[in-house]
């Protein structure tokens, strides 16, 4: 306690007619405690020693799974495509990898800055347990830097720049979801790649209490760590954000060919796996590009993978371009089916005919939405239910 403290306590209890002779160690202790029933004194901060402190936050960092030592403790990360080489002190381009001491550790695992119930139709998955909801983590951080990113306020931060955060670990985290009776958790709102290691850890728990685990990403994580999480991965949906290298380069300081490398690699592993592409006029809306994706698709990851053209919205460094014109949606739309993609969906414009689901084969809506809403659901026993042609997903 600062001396001007001291003189400022001695003035209070003079106030209220303390006058007997007491010695410095009861004054002190006193004045304490009057402090402490004012408020303006925490207890617990005040006696908490400062290498108790230190170890509590120290129990809010993981050490790094993917990485290795250079020469004189300088480190190299091996989680995306980027493999930042760090010296002492240094942070990832994601921000939430720092070198300390000769080892890498991952700032937000165990600390999300947004934890939501949404339905999973928002990821979006639509072949995924239609109509249930799913506990959602996100915190700070991306190893992209996408201009028209809605999320901004998280990816594009470091967890000091953050305005809340949540401490919460992987068993909590596995708890809230089973004490909520909710079947799926799911990694979104900002790059799962940036936090890996809390979502390893935390899907790792939910599948052993039986717990199916979603992650929304851009796909640019290496193999091996990749392939190490889909171990404990359900389903994947991936932002396929443009067709050629100039629009990652220029619009997201990023590279197309590890996201196309992460995408056959979820489908050689067997996982579920849904794309997302949000058509920017102008940037990424070329039909040519559009029909070229769309037969990748189709050659690479078959025709039954589910693809989503969203509409943008003006955002964050993007805010003088104007939405997308629905007919521009629509146009994608006729291409990707054109080429023969079974189950092509408008998303980001509530109450469009495709937001459902229709059977390739007897032309019925089989998921009937709007928006993030399902409406009806003709899918039974993993069939259409007017039909009964195989619908592939997951329905239980």
């Amino acid at each position: 306690m600062k001396k001007g403290s001291v003189n400022s306590v001695v003035m209070l209890y003079q106030g209220f007619g303390l006058k007997q002779k007491i010695s410095r160690r009861t004054f002190l202790k006193r004045a304490f405690q009057f402090l402490v029933g004012l408020g303006l004194i925490n207890f617990l901060e005040f006696f908490m020693p400062q290498d108790s402190k230190s170890e509590e936050e120290s129990s809010f960092l993981r050490e790094a799974m993917f990485y290795r030592k250079l020469d004189n403790q300088t480190l190299q990360c091996e989680i995306c495509f980027r493999k930042c080489i760090l010296k002492e002190g240094m942070r990832s381009f994601c921000r939430n990898k720092e070198n300390r001491n000769g080892k890498l550790f991952n700032l937000v695992w165990a600390k999300p800055s947004a934890v939501h119930i949404d339905p999973i139709e928002k990821e979006p998955c639509f072949h995924m347990l239609p109509g249930s909801s799913i506990l959602c983590f996100g915190t700070a951080g991306c190893n992209f830097r996408c201009k028209f990113c809605h999320n901004w306020h998280l990816s594009q931060r470091s967890i000091e720049e953050m305005d809340f955060i949540y401490k919460i670990t992987p068993q909590e985290a596995v708890r809230i979801a089973l004490d909520k009776r909710i079947p799926t958790l799911s990694f979104t709102y900002n790059e799962p790649i940036s936090f890996y290691e809390f979502v390893y850890d935390t899907a790792r728990l939910a599948k052993e209490k039986g717990l199916k685990v979603l992650w929304h990403t851009n796909g640019s994580i290496n193999p091996e760590p990749l392939r190490e999480l889909l171990k404990y991965t359900d389903a994947v949906t991936v932002d396929l954000k443009g067709f050629t290298e100039e629009f990652y380069g220029d619009i997201s300081e990023a590279k197309l060919e590890p996201v196309l490398r992460t995408l056959k690699i979820i489908r050689e592993e067997g996982k579920w796996l849904e794309i997302v592409n949000l058509q920017i006029p102008t940037l990424n809306d070329n039909p040519v590009d559009i029909k070229r994706m769309c037969l990748w698709i189709k050659e690479n990851l078959g025709k039954d993978t589910p693809l989503h053209f969203s509409r943008f919205f003006p955002n964050y460094r993007l805010t003088h371009l104007s939405p997308t014109p629905i007919s521009t949606l629509e146009k994608a739309y006729e291409i990707a089916k054109d080429v023969g993609l079974n189950y092509v969906n408008i998303g980001n414009l509530p109450g469009h005919r495709y937001n459902s689901t229709y059977c390739p084969y007897c032309g019925k809506n089989i998921i009937h939405r709007v928006h993030f809403t399902v409406l009806a659901n003709n899918i039974k026993d993993s069939k259409c239910g007017f039909c009964g042609f195989p619908i592939p997903g997951i329905w239980s």
